[in-house]
């Protein structure tokens, strides 16, 4: 039977043990724990001789005190230090919760970012806050949003439905960039029911012009099922590896997929998909087993 003295020691117990959870998922893990995540593959179509470095960026979510200029500058420079070919962006650069102590503006976020350097170039596509965070864009259903104006302010390409061709040691291979799935939210002032994307795979992938391989970047990793095994990768973020994950699970996963694209290296039919478990949060500022990660994939190399 237990007593009143050892009820209260359970209750006092199991509450401190909340208490340091709470405190790790709100204030150690989202804000001292990133790391970096590495990944070495050859997909398929990729030429022989060719060795390729991305470092990815994904979801920095820029706000007071977890995600500050200060930070974007110093995660900027420890991507420089990977020594990448070519860096990647995936979007959703302005906050994505409403649990801050201060905004950062656009004004400060992307100049943070604008000590990206690499080779080949630092290029970036936009996210569904990029998009949801700009009254405007949503008002009129189209950009350029005040993200894309700000990052190529400082210098670094918006792929939206586009496409560049790139070369490293004599081989070409294309990085494709679409726009958001998820861009348009739905609202009667601005006559739309449900949420609009703006994004053409079709039409994106029309643009290129020869056998070079492919790098689909693509904020939501949704569109994988119809991306074509002419694409040698896709690169998604978003989902943030539902912010708290478990032996492999997460509760919450804002895809319609649930934990299929929730994070990591997945591979279908011979296709490759790597999602980005990103670097801030929306919705509840808190990490728990899915730290900030700042992505090195060694292409070519396996």
């Amino acid at each position: 039977m237990i007593t009143r003295r050892g009820f209260l020691k359970f209750v006092g117990g199991s509450f401190l043990s909340l208490a340091s959870l709470s405190a790790y998922a709100v204030g150690i893990e989202p804000m001292l724990l990133t790391h970096v995540k590495r990944y070495q593959l050859t997909p398929p179509h990729w030429p022989a001789g060719l060795k390729l470095r991305a470092v990815v960026l994904s979801d920095i979510h820029a706000c007071h005190p977890w995600m500050t200029p200060e930070r974007i500058a110093s995660l900027a420079a420890e991507a420089n230090a990977l020594k990448p070919d070519v860096i990647p962006m995936l979007g959703d650069y302005p906050a994505g919760t409403r649990i801050v102590t201060g905004w950062v503006d656009a004004s400060e976020w992307a100049p943070a970012l604008s000590g990206l350097k690499a080779p080949l170039g630092v290029w970036s596509i936009l996210g569904n806050h990029d998009w949801w965070e700009d009254r405007t864009a949503q008002r009129v259903g189209a950009g350029p949003t005040i993200s894309r104006k700000a990052l190529e302010t400082v210098g670094i390409p918006v792929l939206e439905n586009d496409v560049v061709r790139l070369e490293k040691d004599g081989h070409g291979f294309w990085l494709a960039g679409l726009a958001d799935q998820l861009a348009l939210l739905p609202g009667r002032a601005w006559g739309r029911s449900h949420v609009k994307g703006l994004d053409d795979l079709d039409g994106t992938l029309a643009k290129v012009s020869d056998q070079a391989p492919i790098i689909l970047l693509a904020h939501e990793p949704d569109i994988f099922p119809k991306v074509p095994g002419r694409v040698s990768l896709t690169l998604s973020g978003h989902t943030h590896g539902g912010q708290v994950r478990l032996f492999g699970y997460s509760p919450v996963v804002p895809s319609r997929f649930g934990n299929r694209f929730a994070y990591g290296h997945v591979v279908e039919n011979d296709r490759n998909l790597i999602v980005s478990g990103g670097l801030g949060f929306s919705i509840a500022p808190v990490r728990f087993g899915m730290r900030p990660e700042i992505l090195q994939i060694d292409l070519g190399s396996t």
